[in-house]
């Protein structure tokens, strides 16, 4: 290359910086551009440590993340009527997206907002529940991840730990869509299994101690019942009472009191609802994610509660335990 070419080339790159607006004497090439900001509200049906775990889970992906986030959240403290409105002011809100925890209250946001994205999380069947119209392609405005959680190995984990075990006690929300699902199926999978399924429904937590009193029983189920979760001491005060042992769905109430149980984990819940709002914020359509399920859920045991219940769990349940309180 001769020196008439090199000195072309050095004034055209010359030019070329001065069209790019060139390099600020006065600012940094090394500065972080600023993230962009996002504001979501998050609503919640009720206070208790699996849907608390959803909330935290969620928040803490976003510290992570590359997006400034302003959290508006809101909690019903189980009460319908306060959900509806909450879903209201959310709706006349300017926030950007919208984390509904728990099925009544994904059922309420996606009644009441149809022009930003909704993801649901701790929501068992979202079809059943009237939410999408079908898990691979859910359509609208709201997808999100599913809490379903395995009633069948619930229930052989019952028969593992009481091999005489014949009757087993539900106590379920008559008011939660979610709980009817994991009620049905724990039907189906007991008849397999030569299980009598005992179910009771309750309206509201005040109910749930004297429903589990009224229950003859070898064992009870708590399902993932946002109702009977908020109140699980009361059915494991009866639990010690009559020595019936209580099995439950999530790590929060086996460490509450329940002897053991299979859980979701619901922190990670929250962490999986957030990659998808940041899809969803940056332009993807909700119909083109589908719902998310856990494959593999997590044996929490409690053998010092058990004992007080009446039992005492094998070891080869203790052994193959992700925690043990």
């Amino acid at each position: 290359m001769n020196l008439k070419a090199v000195a072309a080339l050095g004034i055209l790159a010359a030019v070329s910086l001065t069209a790019c607006g060139g390099v600020d004497a006065g600012s940094s090439p090394s500065a972080e551009a600023p993230k962009e900001a996002y504001k979501i509200g998050i609503a919640q049906i009720a206070t208790h440590p699996a849907l608390d775990a959803v909330a935290a889970g969620f928040k803490a992906a976003f510290a992570e993340s590359d997006y400034e986030v302003t959290f508006d959240e809101e909690n019903a403290q189980g009460d319908q009527s306060t959900l509806t409105n909450i879903a209201s002011t959310f709706a006349s809100s300017d926030n950007d997206g919208f984390l509904a925890i728990a099925t009544p209250t994904a059922q309420s946001l996606a009644n009441a907002i149809t022009d930003r994205p909704i993801v649901f999380a701790a929501v068992t069947d979202p079809v059943a529940a009237g939410l999408v119209n079908d898990w691979e392609t859910p359509d609208a405005n709201l997808t999100g991840v599913s809490d379903l959680n395995p009633m069948k190995e619930q229930l052989e984990l019952i028969k593992e730990a009481l091999p005489d075990v014949a009757t087993v006690g539900i106590i379920y929300s008559s008011g939660e869509v979610n709980s009817e699902v994991q009620v049905t199926e724990a039907e189906a999978a007991a008849s397999e299994l030569g299980l009598e399924i005992k179910k009771a429904t309750v309206t509201n937590s005040s109910e749930v101690q004297q429903t589990a009193d009224s229950l003859d029983v070898d064992a009870f189920l708590v399902p993932t019942d946002n109702t009977v979760v908020s109140a699980a001491e009361s059915v494991i005060q009866i639990g010690e009472q009559k020595q019936i042992p209580v099995f439950a769905s999530d790590e929060a109430t086996i460490e509450r009191g329940a002897a053991a149980g299979l859980s979701v984990n619901y922190t990670q819940q929250g962490r999986d609802a957030a990659a998808i709002m940041i899809k969803l914020l940056e332009g993807a359509n909700a119909a083109d994610i589908p719902v998310e399920t856990q494959k593999e859920f997590d044996l929490f045991v409690n053998p010092e509660m058990g004992a007080k219940q009446g039992i005492e769990l094998p070891e080869s349940i203790i052994s193959r335990a992700t925690k043990q309180f």
